[in-house]
């Protein structure tokens, strides 16, 4: 009994390990825009996100081809329950709604993890620099809109 449970190869510790890390460093550099702006996920929430996703996905494809087993049912669940964690960010207030770019920060980070997961590396990167380039530039933009906007 003990022996199987320490049993096992270094290679998918390694591998689990490169895959989780990834997760991370994509989670902390989409927080870290999050956190510099003050919004309430920043750094350790998207991190936390994103290895969370990645963690869920490598259990699921433990049991790939094995009977009765469909892994891309996690996928479906870490969008559900990453759309119920972005929820509780999202506050409305007299005629404005905050949060939502928050929200959707959260279900990238999340996509970060999952991509992370399934070796999608290349893909991870592109996600990553696609999210700062939105919430960086955009929010840029969005704050010159709204001084235009106020100043009429």
């Amino acid at each position: 009994m003990i022996a199987e449970i320490f049993n096992f190869e270094i290679s998918e510790l390694l591998s689990f390990s490169i895959k989780t890390g990834l997760a991370c460093v994509s989670g902390l550099l989409i927080g870290l825009e999050r956190e510099y702006k003050g919004k309430s996920a920043g750094l350790k929430t998207n991190a936390l996100v994103a290895v969370g996703a990645a963690v869920f996905v490598l259990i699921s494809l433990k049991f790939q081809g094995e009977a009765y087993a469909d892994i891309t049912r996690v996928l479906s669940q870490v969008v559900t329950g990453i759309g119920f964690l972005g929820g509780g960010v999202i506050l409305q207030k007299k005629d404005s709604i905050k949060g939502l770019t928050t929200a959707a920060t959260i279900w990238c980070s999340a996509g970060a993890g999952c991509l992370a997961a399934t070796s999608m590396f290349f893909e991870l990167i592109a996600l990553t620099l696609l999210v700062l380039i939105i919430n960086l530039l955009f929010g840029y933009i969005d704050l010159k809109i709204d001084k235009t906007r106020n100043s009429k």
